[in-house]
């Protein structure tokens, strides 16, 4: 059984030069083919065998080292979104992994959630240490369009070698930060214990032929058995995007990872209604040469994995990116149309709870956001692929009158439709998006917590605040009705509105004035020196000069302000409030 192309998609943080190095690994085409067209038509690009010993050949590759597969097909969306597009049932299609970081630069946001998505779907990877030019006092290797990292090192002055190396450990530690070791490639003893790092340049060519061997080796030695399609068997693949093209209407982009297509099989793919089925009109693939706007593609009959096609047939207009796709093979398909439609509506289903409303490009990515949002506890109400839309911000706002924080919508990579911004703005409906999918679940939980935090400063401002204070001597200015006389706070903070209590629990009546220096206040801190106005207390008789006396707060209260405050409580408010709670009978909460 013959080895089929490894399917590689390449990860990492935007900026960093992932479109780049899939433009330098489209270059390496020895007959200069202008594969760039590829990327805005297909999603996909073969690089043949062929032309990866050519890249190669001015390496010294490994003893005995015989090619077996035959070429690479690389998937041209750049960034883990394309990861997630590539869905199959059990995980994703793709086999192997570039993830891309500027060695200038470090780990970033998107690096750390490639890796999580790597680690999750257990894809073998290897780390693309790009921008090696940037490092001050490099010298990049003239008159070649793809050379050797190892003899461009060989050429850097001392100095400019040893940054590199620091450089390379310094990526080497975050990944140890996920459990994962690894070491530059050339140093490497063992492959499967270790992640390869692999200095490159995308902008100068150079490492590029180290790297394409890489991962050609690893895939033919270590994913052989993976890489054995049934290429007489019926298709399966995935669809990456759903599109309009002139003259043929609606499309849907392919990558076939197992099996054949040919025109006028049957397809099953899946919609917002659970499965469908379509006849294929036509399979196109993207020509190496096109010489116009209308010469892009070639018609052919059939095309065996793995490859990135274009179909079109009636009937594709509901079909959704992510979904698995697969060739009727003339057999009952009963199973397999349940399977997809299991999918698809598990992935939709909404829920009876109060939860977020989740929009995403494509069903995979929205079964990356359901799971990570489960992790977190997020209940999600309703989820949907496309546009966030008027109806889904009506919907957040009907959640949000019964459970205030789960009233917003969470959009992944798509926008948001003017009518839907219009209608949030109106209803107060909070509308989350990123391109990041970790990032979209953190700003929402940095949300939550700041809105708590919120509450609860304002149910603080209620609530009576922790104060121990003392009953001035010769400061009794009247004896009732209301009692007013001079205190000075001992701990804690006075606040206008409180009741009064002895040591002993009873409470002698309720601050109805405070002043100082003959102007009317609020509160009043520890050290200060004030006079108060309390009904109900009686001069002589509820309280005596000299006296001590504390701010009435019950238990509940107590742990409410607690809460309120956490760790912001200054320490004389809550030493005060320990003695409180204590002359209730309650401990600190």
């Amino acid at each position: 059984m013959p080895l089929r192309q490894p399917i590689v998609v390449v990860m990492g943080h935007v900026d960093h030069g992932k479109t780049s190095l899939l433009d330098a690994i489209r270059s390496t085409n020895i007959a200069k083919k202008e594969a760039g067209a590829i990327t805005q038509h297909i999603g996909a690009s073969e690089v043949p065998i062929q032309d990866i010993r050519q890249a190669c050949s001015q390496i010294a590759l490994p003893k005995n080292m015989q090619f077996s597969i035959p070429g690479l097909l690389f998937i041209d969306t750049p960034g883990h979104e394309s990861f997630t597009h590539l869905r199959q049932r059990g995980g994703s299609i793709a086999d192997i992994a570039i993830l891309v970081v500027d060695i200038t630069q470090g780990f970033q946001p998107q690096t750390d959630e490639s890796i999580r998505i790597l680690k999750e779907y257990r894809t073998p990877f290897v780390l693309a240490a790009n921008k090696i030019d940037l490092i001050s006092g490099w010298r990049a290797q003239a008159g070649t369009e793809s050379c050797s990292i190892l003899s461009s090192i060989a050429s850097q002055r001392p100095e400019v070698q040893a940054r590199l190396d620091e450089l390379i450990y310094m990526i080497a530690a975050k990944l140890s930060e996920f459990g994962i070791s690894s070491e530059r490639f050339d140093r490497i003893s063992d492959f499967t214990k270790q992640v390869a790092i692999i200095p490159i340049s995308a902008k100068t060519g150079e490492g590029m032929p180290e790297l394409l061997l890489t991962i050609a080796g690893l895939s033919q030695k270590f994913l052989e058995k993976d890489l054995r399609a049934q290429v007489g068997g019926p298709g399966k693949g995935t669809i990456l995007e759903v599109k309009e093209e002139k003259g043929l209407g609606t499309t849907i982009d392919v990558i076939l990872y197992d099996g054949t297509l040919r025109k006028n099989d049957g397809i099953i793919f899946g919609t917002l209604e659970g499965a469908a089925k379509a006849k294929v009109r036509g399979i196109l693939k993207p020509k190496l040469k096109p010489t116009g706007e209308g010469d892009r593609y070639e018609y052919v009959d059939e095309v065996s994995a793995a490859a990135g096609v274009k179909i079109y047939a009636p009937g594709l207009e509901s079909a959704l990116a992510g979904s698995p796709l697969m060739v009727e093979d003339g057999s009952d398909k009963t199973d397999e149309l349940g399977e997809i439609s299991a999918l698809v509506k598990g992935i939709l289903a909404e829920s009876e709870k109060n939860g977020v409303i989740l929009k995403a490009d494509t069903l995979g990515s929205l079964e990356a956001l359901r799971k990570l949002l489960a992790s977190n506890g997020i209940e999600v109400k309703k989820a949907g692929i496309g546009k966030v839309t008027k109806k889904d911000v009506v919907d957040a706002s009907v959640v949000k009158a019964s459970a205030p924080l789960c009233g917003v919508v969470l959009s992944f990579s798509v926008p948001a439709a003017p009518e839907a911004e219009e209608e949030a703005a109106k209803s107060g409906v909070k509308i989350f998006s990123s391109n990041v999918i970790y990032s979209l679940c953190e700003d929402y939980l940095a949300w939550v917590a700041e809105e708590k935090k919120k509450s609860l400063q304002k149910a603080s401002e209620k609530l009576p605040s922790p104060a121990k204070i003392l009953a001035v001597a010769g400061c009794i200015f009247r004896a009732s009705k209301p009692a007013i006389f001079g205190v000075e706070v001992l701990l804690g903070r006075l606040k206008k509105g409180s009741r009064l209590m002895k040591p002993d629990g009873e409470i002698i009546g309720e601050i109805r004035e405070m002043q100082k220096e003959g102007k009317g206040i609020s509160e009043a801190k520890k050290g200060e020196r004030l006079a108060i106005s309390v009904e109900g207390a009686v001069c002589g008789k509820s309280f005596s000069e000299g006296d001590v006396l504390y701010s009435y707060i019950t238990a509940k209260e107590g742990a409410e302000l607690l809460e309120a405050a956490k760790d912001s409580m200054p320490e004389d408010e809550r030493q005060a409030l320990s003695e409180i709670l204590a002359i209730t009978d309650r401990k600190m909460i």
